[in-house]
């Protein structure tokens, strides 16, 4: 009997040492995650200010990433004018040498058409992407190859390369710029507007099943306090008086 009281003695202790490790660790699990009302407080204003920072993006007009390539492209057309400026200015002074190459122009000895090669793809390059905002690669794609088949075919059957060193630069630098235009375009402008516009849709879709999902704060009128009654009414006597009368 001694020995059947003391195991019955040893097994309680036990058997309420397992409750109480469960509730504490499941209370404990309970306050090491946020609740939802925290996570719903916190998301939303974090939510709403990632959309209006996109927002003020597009109230800009123009990513800096697509800026930065319309700043290239100018670039591109004022590096090839100072080229041209400079070729002139070596062949024997700027008027007498404009002169023969744009009034007298020879297709196989003037350099006037690479320059207006890049006043093209400024024009179109300018009013397709900073104008219109095009999100596409057709306006570089036809400027890119128009440039690559008109400079091929001046090196071929042009004699630029008999008139010095300006008859390699040129075309080489010309065909390169026209080419890293491309390249900066369809790596970097495109792809990366089209992660931002991602970015702010999936913002704006959370933000909005945050509103829907949060309860949002209680208005006064959702409060209902009935008045107080005053101390030593009549109903507070009378109820006095039912309370003391006895019970038959």
């Amino acid at each position: 009997m001694v020995n059947l009281e003391e195991d019955s003695t040893l097994s309680k202790p036990r058997m309420n040492r397992v409750p109480n490790d469960a509730e504490n660790a499941h209370s404990s699990s309970i306050e090491s995650c946020p609740s939802l009302r925290d996570v719903h407080s916190i998301n939303p204003a974090q939510l709403m200010a990632r959309i209006e920072s996109y927002n003020g993006r597009e109230k800009k007009g123009i990513s800096d990433v697509r800026r930065t390539f319309c700043l290239f492209v100018t670039f591109d057309l004022l590096f090839i004018t100072l080229l041209w400026i400079i070729e002139l200015n070596v062949k024997g002074g700027i008027e007498t040498t404009l002169e023969k190459e744009v009034l007298q122009y020879d297709y196989s000895s003037s350099y006037f058409d690479i320059f207006l090669l890049a006043v093209f793809r400024f024009k179109v390059l300018t009013l397709a992407y900073a104008m219109c905002r095009l999100r596409h690669w057709w306006a570089i794609a036809f400027t890119t190859a128009v440039t690559s088949a008109f400079l091929l075919a001046k090196v071929i059957i042009s004699q630029l390369f008999s008139q010095g060193a300006f008859g390699y630069v040129l075309p080489i630098i010309s065909f390169i710029l026209a080419w890293i235009e491309t390249w900066f375009l369809d790596f970097k402008v495109l792809p990366q507007e089209a992660e931002e516009e991602n970015r702010f849709l999936i913002a704006q879709n959370a933000s909005e099943r945050a509103a829907l999902l949060d309860p949002g704060v209680l208005s006064d009128g959702q409060f209902y306090s009935p008045p107080e009654s005053v101390a030593g009414s009549d109903e507070d006597s009378e109820e006095k008086q039912d309370s003391e009368k006895p019970v038959i």
